[in-house]
C-alpha cells in the first residue's frame, strides 16, 4: 500500500465545494502517485459517486501504480446520510464503484458504517462472497464516526472492536480505517494493539486533524459555510488558539529536520507500527507530494519523547 496514503474525500466532499476543481484533482492524484503513493482512498458516497469518477479518470493508464480503497454501506440523500448493509444493495454497491472506478477489481472494499437494522455478520458475508467472486481482494472495516454512543474515542474504539470481533468469524479483516493523530491519538489504547496482535493494517484517517496539525491554519480564520470545521467545536477561534502549542512543538521538530510541521505529524503516525498507513486528505498537488515526504523522515527517540510530552488538545472533537 506504500507508506503513505492519499485520501481523496477533499477532492470531492466536505470542505469548501469552491475549491473542488477537477483537472486540479486528477493532478495532485498523479503527483501523489509519481512521488511513491499507492493508497488512493474513496469512497461511494463522496461527492455521491463523483470521487469514484475521479479516481477512474486519473488512473486510466496507470491502474498498476495503484492500490485503490473504496468503501460501502452509506446512503446519501436530500436530507440524511442512511446505513444499508443489506446484501443486494451491497453486491449493486460494489457493481457500481467497479464500473466508475474502471477497474475489474477493488483491492481493499470497506463497510464504511455498520446498519442497525441488518446484523453486521449479514453484511459482511455479502462483502465476503465479492471476494470469492474475485471483484475484490480484500475486506477492511471503517471506524471513522461509527454510529455508537461517543462520550469518549475509547467507548468508539471498543465498539469497533466488538465489530470486528464478529466479522472476524466470518471473513478475514485485513484492515481498519480509524482517525489517528498526535491531537487524536486514543487509537493507541487499544484499537492499534488488536490490529498489531492479529496482522490487520490501520489506515490512519486524519493525520493531520483535518488540516490543523499542517500550522497552516490560523486562529480565527473562519471557514466557509459548506466546510465542516466552520462547526467544529475544536474549530472554534478560541481552541485553535489554545492547541497552538501542539502545532508549535511539531513545528520545532520539524526545524531540526528540516521538515514541515505536516510531515513530522505524518512521521509520528508512522512510528507507531510497521501496519500503519496515514492516509492523508489532500487537494492540491503540493500538499500531496510534501505529505509523501513524510515517508523518508525518521524521527529520534528524542523527538517522539518531545511530542509525547506536547499538552493534550483542548476542545471536543464529537
Amino acid at each position: 500500500m506504500g507508506a503513505v496514503g492519499l485520501g481523496c474525500m477533499p477532492m470531492s466532499w466536505g470542505y469548501s465545494a469552491s475549491q473542488r476543481l477537477g483537472e486540479r484533482s486528477l493532478r495532485t492524484v498523479h503527483a501523489a502517485l509519481d512521488a511513491g503513493v499507492r493508497l488512493l482512498d474513496t469512497a461511494d458516497m463522496y461527492g455521491p459517486f463523483t470521487n469514484e469518477r475521479l479516481i477512474g479518470r486519473a488512473l486510466e493508464g496507470r491502474r498498476e501504480d495503484a492500490f485503490i480503497s473504496t468503501k460501502c454501506g452509506l446512503m446519501v440523500g436530500d436530507q440524511h446520510i442512511v446505513a444499508n448493509g443489506r446484501a443486494g444493495y451491497v453486491r449493486r454497491a460494489c457493481d457500481a464503484s467497479l464500473r466508475r472506478l474502471q477497474t475489474d477489481v477493488i483491492d481493499l472494499y470497506q463497510l464504511h458504517r455498520a446498519d442497525p437494522e441488518v446484523p453486521v455478520e449479514e453484511t459482511w458475508g455479502a462483502m465476503a462472497e465479492l471476494v470469492s467472486a474475485g471483484k475484490v481482494r480484500a475486506l477492511g472495516l471503517c471506524a471513522v464516526g461509527a454510529r455508537v454512543p461517543r462520550r469518549s474515542r475509547a467507548g468508539l474504539h471498543d465498539a469497533t472492536i466488538q465489530q470486528l470481533e464478529r466479522v472476524q468469524q466470518v471473513f478475514p479483516v485485513s484492515a481498519v480505517e480509524a482517525e489517528l493523530s498526535v491531537w487524536s491519538p486514543e487509537a493507541l489504547v487499544s484499537l492499534l494493539p488488536w490490529c498489531t496482535a492479529r496482522g490487520v493494517g490501520l489506515l490512519a484517517a486524519m493525520p493531520l486533524g483535518s488540516g490543523y496539525l499542517t500550522g497552516t491554519l490560523k486562529p480565527g480564520q473562519g471557514f466557509e459555510p459548506d466546510d465542516p470545521r466552520a462547526r467544529h467545536p475544536r474549530f472554534t477561534a478560541e481552541m485553535m488558539a489554545a492547541n497552538q502549542p501542539v502545532v508549535a512543538g511539531l513545528r520545532r521538530v520539524a526545524q531540526r529536520h528540516g521538515a514541515t510541521p505536516a510531515q513530522v505529524a505524518l512521521a509520528w503516525v508512522l512510528r507507531q507500527g510497521p501496519h500503519v498507513v496515514p492516509v492523508p486528505g489532500a487537494k492540491r498537488e503540493e500538499w500531496a507530494v510534501e505529505n509523501a515526504g513524510a515517508a523518508g523522515l525518521v524521527l529520534t527517540d528524542g523527538d517522539l519523547a518531545e511530542i509525547a510530552a506536547l499538552p493534550p488538545a483542548l476542545g471536543s472533537w464529537d
